[in-house]
């Protein structure tokens, strides 16, 4: 039977279609198709806004999907992360407007909009305001200062918030794409495979990611130096060159530390180095 996959629909949805291509599984349908047809893997595929998600997947109507944190925490969701991601990180903020003094406000009772009714009721109970909450749908930083004196709501660059002549005063918590499972479901031992080996080959495309395969060579008197520089996965492969003196090197190294090790490998020695993309790696 087909694991039952909820995809997120709107700003979280491009790195996981994303992901899901380089492990393979292709989604076909047009943008208007809420249930695409899935290759590469056996599964059910819907589409819904990630708000439902962990509500759906916790109820068991989908095995598997994909939702931010702060939906989870919004929703009071028992379901089990097996994958953080990291993808489209956003931190839930508190903001007034820019001209105000935030101690003043604290004083008085105020009038907060926010889309998120748990996560901003936890923080308005825990820092002991004097509040009434406005739940909003959508565009919850046009409400001050007319409707609301403060508002609770996502951010990734804090650009639409100052757009609006308004400050950011406090960081209620921080939220990023989540692989979440229904906790029955991982009880099922053929389904529970079946999420391990899809698992699998996320981490092997996520790995993939951090490094790029280095290879080059090198004479007798700089293998050394240079094998002591590469930051291989566990040590580089080296092998003799074909009727030649010499060296050939290959080392699976993290991307981030390219631009620095370039240069010392060629100035310990190295020759004819290729870099090339690691699509998975395990």
């Amino acid at each position: 039977m087909a694991l039952k996959l909820v995809l997120p629909k709107g700003r979280i949805s491009n790195k996981v279609i994303q992901l899901l291509n380089e492990m393979g599984i292709t989604l076909v349908g047009d943008e208007r198709n809420y249930r695409p047809a899935a290759s590469g893997f056996d599964l059910e595929v819907k589409l819904l806004k990630s708000q439902n998600i962990p509500s759906l997947v916790e109820l068991g109507q989908h095995d598997i999907g994909f939702a931010g944190q702060d939906w989870i925490y919004e929703r009071r969701c028992e379901v089990e992360v097996i994958k953080e991601l990291g993808f489209d990180p956003v931190r839930i903020v508190a903001c007034i407007p820019e001209d105000w003094d935030f101690a003043e406000v604290k004083q008085r009772k105020v009038i907060v909009a926010s889309e998120y009714k748990q996560i901003a009721t936890d923080y308005l109970e825990r820092n002991g305001f004097d509040y009434q909450l406005l739940r909003s749908y959508g565009a919850t930083e046009v409400f001050p200062p007319e409707d609301a004196d403060m508002i609770i709501d996502n951010t990734s660059t804090g650009t639409t918030i100052r757009a609006n002549r308004l400050k950011i005063v406090d960081e209620v918590m921080r939220s990023a794409t989540q692989f979440i499972a229904n906790k029955q479901v991982l009880r099922d031992p053929g389904k529970r495979r079946e999420i391990d080996d899809l698992l699998t080959v996320m981490q092997a495309v996520l790995n993939g990611r951090e490094r790029v395969l280095l290879e080059m060579n090198c004479n007798d008197q700089s293998i050394e130096k240079i094998v002591q520089l590469l930051p291989a996965m566990r040590s580089p492969t080296v092998s003799r060159l074909y009727n030649e003196e010499g060296f050939a090197i290959k080392a699976a190294v993290p991307k981030k530390d390219i631009q620095s090790l370039l240069p010392a490998l060629i100035a310990a020695g190295a020759t004819d180095i290729l870099e090339t993309p690691i699509n998975k790696s395990i």
